[in-house]
């Protein structure tokens, strides 16, 4: 960013002036600079031109910071202010009213660039970095193999491996405690999912090839328009959204999302593999997070923008799960998030696994306060707290099944893993049963039939705000 003294400023103020009273904005300002209208001198025809940016797709211009203008600043009046100070806009987030994102041309420190746009009081919100996200790597146990059914009770699938996701139905196999689980034979009695439910899956991707995901997995209806984004350009989004431009294919590369994907729906009486707390459902992948696990807030934005876009033209995105997370807060996921409520999309999202009280030390997304997001923590087969699981009486609502949980991975494989990563998706499956049976439920009253259904448990009392875990029977009713 080009870092001229202070007059260089005031006069970009005054030219500001002039902008916004030609688009009837100039009330907006006058309050904060006294430059009266008819003293203004005549606006340029054109901003300075930056250097032409290279491709907006990930790992090439990359955003170093999230700017969100007041309102009644145009997006013409922003693409003056970065063009002025020799910076570029790579990404208008549509869903949110003047939130953009800005890449400087001068490789100026982030911290820098975001605190020069904080002060520009009169025009701007917020302006914060554009943070890295780190995918906590989940505990990884066994590949495992089908094996011979076993003799199935009434309502179980013929799923060969279904004796071994204790989460589901707990005998006590394993050293487990039995009922441990989210009482799933009962809840199918109602439901097993629907097709016209679609969960986004905000992650590295789906493995959409998998032999037990393919049948589950979304695709762009015939009548719902390809996605185009005015910076970044058109996406070929037949499976989902994938941030990297140049290839757009959601496709996994890491496993931690194919295996949250089939917590939520593995296709269910196959005589293949596992189930999901979903039999039948549609898997909506939103890439992010790249085969190294890592991302940005910029990207899981852009992310949720794509999944609340798809909403708008129709598709019926009614979930996302997010099970990962980080401690710096960004004031631009939040309203990214509180703009997927607005449009009737619940958020999920996993509590972190550092044995750490959220209410002392935040964990994002997970703590944003938002009617929207549900944050889960981590039980093992005892119905006890899982050792790595964050916890939090006041941030942190409830606890779901998440150590040794058996689901799809690459390759058409099988894999345990443990984590609140693991655990969130079993609530997301439970939301996305209750959207089956219920398809006109609201956001409110979704999250409130979550919490308020919970099996209680005494040594949850003072970890969770529920007090429990989630029951999919009795959130159904049964």
């Amino acid at each position: 960013m080009n870092r001229n003294n202070i007059w260089i400023h005031i006069g970009l103020a005054v030219v500001l002036i002039t902008f916004a009273a030609v688009l009837g904005r100039i009330d907006r300002w006058r309050s904060s600079l006294s430059v009266s209208n008819d003293r203004s001198p005549a606006v340029p025809s054109a901003p300075p031109a930056p250097p032409v940016p290279g491709s907006a797709s990930k790992g090439e211009r990359d955003a170093e910071v999230l700017v969100r203008f007041k309102p009644g600043v145009t997006l013409g009046a922003i693409k003056f202010v970065a063009a002025r100070n020799h910076d570029v806009i790579v990404d208008e987030i549509e869903a949110v009213n003047g939130l953009v994102a800005i890449d400087d041309l001068d490789d100026a420190d982030p911290e820098s660039v975001a605190r020069q746009y904080g002060q520009m009081t009169d025009l701007v919100s917020y302006a914060e970095p554009n943070f890295r996200i780190e995918l906590g790597d989940p505990l990884l146990g066994r590949l495992t193999q089908d094996k011979d059914p076993n003799t199935y009770e009434p309502g179980q699938p013929n799923d060969p491996q279904f004796s071994d996701q204790w989460a589901l139905h707990n005998l006590g196999q394993n050293g487990g405690k039995q009922r441990a689980d989210i009482d799933a034979l009962k809840a199918w009695a109602r439901t097993r999912g629907s097709a016209d439910v679609v969960v986004a899956v905000l992650d590295t991707g789906v493995d959409y090839t998998h032999i037990d995901l393919r049948s589950n997995m979304w695709l762009r209806p015939e009548n719902v328009p390809q996605y185009v984004d005015d910076e970044l350009g058109r996406f070929e989004d037949e499976r989902g959204f994938d941030v990297d431009t140049t290839l757009s294919d959601p496709m996994d590369d890491n496993g931690h999302g194919t295996h949250v994907a089939g917590i939520i729906g593995a296709e269910g009486d196959n005589a293949e593999g596992i189930t999901g707390v979903n039999w039948n459902v549609q898997l909506m992948p939103l890439k992010f997070l790249g085969r190294g696990g890592f991302g940005t807030t910029k990207d899981a934005i852009a992310a949720i923008n794509y999944a609340i876009d798809r909403k708008k033209n129709g598709v019926n995105v009614r979930i996302i799960n997010a099970s990962w997370g980080s401690t710096s807060r960004s004031k631009a996921l939040e309203d990214a998030i509180r703009a997927a409520g607005n449009a009737g999309i619940i958020f999920i999202a996993a509590a972190g696994n550092n044995s750490g009280d959220n209410d002392k030390r935040p964990h994002y997304p997970s703590n944003y306060d938002l009617p929207n997001v549900i944050s889960v923590a981590s039980l093992d087969n005892t119905d006890q707290l899982s050792s790595f699981s964050n916890y939090g009486l006041k941030t942190v609502h409830v606890a779901a099944p998440g150590r040794e949980i058996l689901s799809t991975w690459l390759g058409d494989a099988y894999r345990e893993a443990s984590g609140t990563s693991m655990a969130t998706p079993y609530v997301s499956g439970v939301a996305a049963l209750i959207i089956a049976s219920e398809p006109s439920i609201t956001v409110a009253e979704l999250r409130r039939r979550l919490l308020n259904s919970v099996d209680k448990i005494d040594t949850l009392s003072s970890k969770v705000a529920s007090g429990g875990r989630i029951n999919a029977a009795r959130a159904l009713g049964r």
